[in-house]
């Protein structure tokens, strides 16, 4: 399974008053991941919408390991784990980008197809299926 990997630098917003990266914020990093992940495939997320297709999270299983802190250089890793007809679960970790063997967090994520106007599972589109 091929790495995805995606830079982020950590900036003060991203952090709370003691300067590390709030908890909450990993999420929307993995989020930018998967969607950087989309683009090198050709996927133009605005067509899935102008298709009536969205992704959802369905699931998510995050472990906190280490705090990053402001003004961190940082990559997302993203693997796809498993291609279902209407779904895709990723491993993804956020870790250091000088150090990788050091590692912020790490999750699983379930990402769901649905059609937009009935919110009901829908088939992937043919260039997602990479397993």
């Amino acid at each position: 399974m091929t790495e995805f990997i995606f830079p982020v630098r950590v900036y003060y917003e991203d952090t709370d008053v003691a300067g590390i990266v709030y908890y909450a914020n990993y999420l929307r990093y993995l989020e930018r991941g998967r969607t950087e992940w989309l683009r090198t495939l050709g996927v133009d997320q605005t067509l899935l919408i102008d298709q009536n297709l969205a992704f959802v999270v369905t699931e998510v299983n995050i472990k906190y390991l280490k705090p990053a802190r402001f003004n961190d250089l940082l990559e997302v890793v993203t693997i796809v784990e498993s291609t279902r007809k209407a779904s895709l679960v990723f491993k993804q970790m956020v870790r250091d980008k000088k150090q990788p063997e050091k590692i912020y967090c790490s999750a699983m994520v379930k990402a769901a197809c649905i059609d937009m106007m009935t919110l009901k599972p829908k088939a992937l589109p043919k260039s997602l299926f990479v397993n």
